[in-house]
């Protein structure tokens, strides 16, 4: 009985090394979308990826200001495809495509594959000034969050300490870079945290006479969503306290401070949210890219040139959204993942082609602060607290898993409640005093 078994499954085994080899690299929501979308296909999937977690990147900035913890927003990406016979999951990172032979580079080993999903997303852009990093970090994984958090609760330490009046006003400083949705929430979240997420908690300052300076280039902010909606945005973060700067473009940024326009502004700690750009898989390939580096691709998703290889998300340069570029959003990803997964899927079935992928914009979405947030969903613009609440409901909606949706809304329920904020935790050594 037992070597009958194990002569199935080696029949199995051999059968399914027989099957078309679907290589998709990158854990995000769009590789995750098109893996599903694969879901009964015959084919064989391989998902590789750097981190072993699936992140819920719209939350990151309630990480970073102690509103969530890590794991309330992440989900191993295994537990996703347990019932998903068809996935393999890999954790390492590629670093190279070999077109002529089909194969990807993980670290000394490669990979062969018969199509290709790069789904790799952005990484943070700070305009060829890249040494600026090391004192304005940016928000795009979990270890910049923690990162973030750590600055800002020890920049009230370290206020609490220090003797000098300036040197306190300094580290009671926040300068936010950035006026889209991120550096909209996190001026916002910072607000909350220092105002009521800290009262009565120190007794040489006061967190809630906190300075935070959201700084934007551009003459409004959230330059995606309808003017008027900005203007709200504007006079709601002015009204928590928050100082807007428009049209007012970064020099220069030191461990001291910024420099705007010759106006030095002291602040020990500064957060980057001003721009993003693709990861570097357009060069594996040595694709035509945008400004932005992101792979052109065609109305299929597909890479010119490179047969069998598709690019979705922030790493896909697509004219897919009424002849207007597709944002780079996590419904634009899963979007773009179920579309790539149903090109496949015919493909390997021998069936036509399906349509030319088109992007459906459900609406957009940015959080400002407690009853606060607005809201574009085609022309149909919101503000304020129904905003607020459609903003939650559509993020806990969207959450992977119900354990994380149930522990993201007993944590809000508890700030809410409380003004408490549950994750205020230092975790570096280096930020002790």
């Amino acid at each position: 009985m037992d070597q009958a078994l194990r002569r199935v499954d080696r029949d199995a085994a051999l059968d399914d090394a027989c099957l078309p080899h679907v290589v998709i690299v990158g854990g995000g929501f769009g590789g995750i979308a098109a893996a599903r979308g694969l879901a009964g296909v015959a084919c064989r999937i391989t998902l590789v990826d750097r981190r072993n977690y699936h992140l819920f990147q719209p939350l990151l900035y309630q990480v970073a200001t102690a509103g969530l913890s890590p794991a309330d927003i992440a989900t191993p990406i295994r537990s996703l495809f347990r019932l998903q016979p068809n996935v393999r999951v890999l954790l390492g990172e590629v670093v190279g495509v070999r077109p002529a032979s089909r194969e990807i580079v993980i670290g000394r080993n490669s990979l062969r594959y018969d199509y290709l999903v790069l789904a790799t997303g952005a990484q943070h852009s700070y305009f060829g000034m890249d040494d600026w990093a090391e004192n304005a970090p940016g928000l795009k994984t979990i270890e910049d969050a923690i990162e973030v958090r750590r600055r800002l609760l020890t920049a009230f330490e370290r206020a609490e300490s220090a003797d000098d009046p300036a040197e306190r006003a300094a580290w009671m400083t926040f300068v936010i870079v950035g006026g889209g949705p991120t550096g909209v929430e996190l001026a916002g979240a910072i607000v909350e945290l220092a105002r009521h997420g800290l009262e009565r908690e120190f007794r040489a300052i006061d967190p809630a006479n906190a300075t935070v300076v959201l700084v934007q280039s551009a003459p409004r902010l959230l330059p995606a969503f309808p003017p008027a909606l900005s203007i709200d945005a504007t006079t709601a973060l002015r009204r928590l306290g928050v100082t807007v700067r428009l049209d007012a473009k970064v020099e220069h940024v030191t461990a001291e401070g910024v420099v705007l326009a010759g106006e030095v502004i002291p602040a020990r700690t500064v957060l980057w949210a001003a721009g993003v750009q693709a990861s570097p898989a357009g060069g594996w390939l040595d694709a035509e890219r945008d400004r932005a580096g992101r792979v052109v691709v065609g109305q299929d998703l597909s890479v010119k040139g490179h047969d069998g290889v598709f690019a979705i998300g922030d790493v896909a340069a697509c004219l897919a959204w009424r002849g207007q570029p597709v944002p780079g959003l996590a419904p634009a990803a899963k979007q773009g993942g179920g579309y790539v997964a149903k090109v496949i899927r015919r493909r390997l079935e021998g069936r036509p082609a399906p349509p030319p992928f088109g992007y459906r914009h459900a609406g957009s979405l940015a959080t400002i602060g407690r009853q606060a947030a607005v809201a574009d969903f085609h022309g149909l613009m919101v503000h304020g607290a129904l905003a607020w609440w459609l903003w939650g409901g559509a993020h806990v909606l969207f959450l992977i898993g119900g354990r994380n949706r149930t522990t993201v809304l007993i944590n809000w329920i508890w700030a809410y409640l409380t003004y408490r904020r549950a994750s205020r935790l230092i975790t570096d050594r280096s930020a002790t005093l």
